[in-house]
């Protein structure tokens, strides 16, 4: 269970996040919906320890990860895939995929296991592999972002607007790779953040909805 409880986040001296409570049980997939700027980057970024917490508590199969370093939560499990994606440029699709097991020190062995299912999962990103992630159309930027983030991502993954920008069927491809992995996964918690409810009816069991830093009405 990843959870957040009266959580509330300042920015430059500014509270962005205010009381924001939210569940996702293990095996769920749940949406984080709002509009732009009410604060669902913000959260993810507090889930992951981007971000400090100045009140409530983050928690990871009841374990308070609140002050927990955010290579550290990687290294429980959890996976990020932002909304821009931060791939390196320079880097091969492979070499940004290697990088956050190659940070946590995996063992070979392990890395290899895991990159072989994210190429199963996720059969594009094989055909991309060699390739330079500067010359990627966007939406492949975020097929190799959600590879990467299945690289730790064990127990829980956070993605940030992955239909953002997308054409009709890049995002109908991405929708499908989700519900890949949920059948491949069943373990793993995903959060997924949206402007548009209608983009994640078919993909999600639960939504909550932010609105100017804090919890409204579903």
């Amino acid at each position: 269970m990843l959870e957040l409880s009266g959580v509330s986040v300042d920015i430059a001296g500014i509270r962005v996040l205010r009381g924001v409570s939210l569940a996702v049980p293990p095996g769920g997939r749940v949406a984080l919906i709002g509009r732009n700027g009410a604060g669902k980057t913000t959260t993810l970024r507090a889930l992951m320890g981007l971000l400090p917490v100045r009140e409530g508590r983050v928690a990871l199969d009841g374990q308070d990860a609140t002050t927990t370093p955010a290579h550290h939560r990687a290294r429980l499990g959890i996976g990020y895939a932002p909304e821009e994606r931060r791939l390196f440029g320079s880097f091969s699709v492979r070499e940004n995929m290697l990088l956050p097991a190659e940070v946590l020190r995996l063992p070979r062995p392990e890395t290899a296991r895991r990159l072989e299912a994210v190429f199963t999962l996720l059969p594009e990103l094989r055909e991309l592999a060699p390739r330079r992630a500067a010359g990627l159309s966007g939406g492949q930027g975020k097929m190799v972002a959600l590879g990467r983030a299945l690289m730790v991502g064990t127990r829980a993954v956070l993605l940030d607007e992955p239909f953002q920008g997308l054409a009709p069927a890049l995002a109908m491809r991405y929708a499908e790779a989700l519900a890949r992995l949920h059948q491949a996964l069943p373990e793993v918690a995903i959060l997924i953040t949206e402007s548009n409810p209608e983009l994640l009816r078919s993909l999600v069991e639960a939504t909550y909805v932010i609105e100017r830093g804090e919890m409204a009405p579903a």
